[in-house]
């Protein structure tokens, strides 16, 4: 299937970043979100991408006058779907949002056309059955910053279609990302994965056995990730990190996913992470600066 327009439902951190690759692919790209305010910092988020990407030299403001002719900020959902090739939603994480989202764009859009939802956790087969038509319905698991990261993860359901897993996997080879195929399982594998290591390292951190800064370079250094679990917690969001795991926890009815006490401490006193301005970090100054936690 050719795919010449796509629609971004969700215009914040990975919604924009999801929309900023698919302009930058050549597609006709509509970035929508139910708050003209969400709206307006989405595009703001992704001009400024492209300016610090001039600025640094390693794209030219050519470049930017075309993806940026590419991208189009649309304020009614049905306007933003309806000529789509391609729908990716990237809206929170929360049920009932999803699959009215998805109710709604299995009448709104072609019935040719893919629909994509950016869940890191939730069942897509639960998703794909609010939409009418299951098939047409894949999970596409993007990751932040969505224009740096290479990996996109795609997850099949018992009712995906094996053209839609193909249409998906060639959309992610044209926005310059290394795609692989899980099953739809709690967490899928990233998910489950991270949050794992992420809570073991806050735990880490609560027990004293070395500072923030220091487990993450053991990480980095050691493992070659790139990037620390903590600092990584920050930047998904701690409260997103929380969700995941407490839908582990009852998905797979195991207590060992239960998140940790200071991770709860911290949303709880509003340290969501670099969204918010702290979290594990201080992010005030623009980069991770060692704060105090306990």
């Amino acid at each position: 299937m050719g795919i010449n327009t796509v629609a971004v439902i969700g215009a914040g951190t990975m919604g924009a970043g999801i929309a900023q690759v698919c302009a930058q692919a050549g597609w006709h790209t509509n970035l929508y979100d139910a708050f003209p305010e969400g709206l307006e910092r989405g595009m703001n988020t992704i001009d400024a991408f492209w300016d610090k990407g001039i600025a640094r030299g390693k794209t030219t403001a050519e470049q930017k006058a075309t993806w940026a002719a590419n991208l189009h900020a649309v304020s009614d959902m049905r306007e933003a779907v309806k000529d789509a090739d391609l729908v990716i939603e990237a809206v929170p994480e929360i049920p009932d949002l999803k699959h009215k989202i998805f109710a709604d764009l299995g009448t709104m859009t072609k019935q040719d056309c893919i629909l994509g939802t950016n869940t890191s956790s939730l069942s897509i087969a639960d998703i794909a059955a609010a939409s009418g038509r299951a098939d047409k319905v894949i999970g596409m698991h993007f990751f932040n910053p969505v224009p740096i990261m290479k990996l996109l993860e795609l997850i099949k359901h018992d009712s995906c279609s094996e053209s839609t897993i193909e249409a998906a996997t060639s959309a992610g080879e044209a926005m310059g990302k290394t795609t692989i195929l899980v099953k739809d399982v709690p967490g899928f594998a990233t998910s489950r994965l991270g949050v794992v290591l992420g809570n073991e390292a806050i735990r880490m951190l609560a027990d004293g056995v070395a500072s923030a800064k220091d487990i993450d370079t053991a990480m980095v250094l050691g493992y070659k990730h790139p990037m620390g679990p903590l600092a990584l917690t920050d930047l998904v969001g701690l409260d997103v990190r929380r969700d995941i795991l407490l839908n582990l926890k009852k998905s797979f009815n195991d207590d060992s996913y239960t998140p940790h006490p200071l991770l709860e401490k911290l949303i709880s006193e509003g340290r969501l992470g670099k969204k918010s301005g702290k979290g594990i970090y201080d992010w005030s100054s623009g980069s991770a600066e060692e704060t105090e936690l306990l």
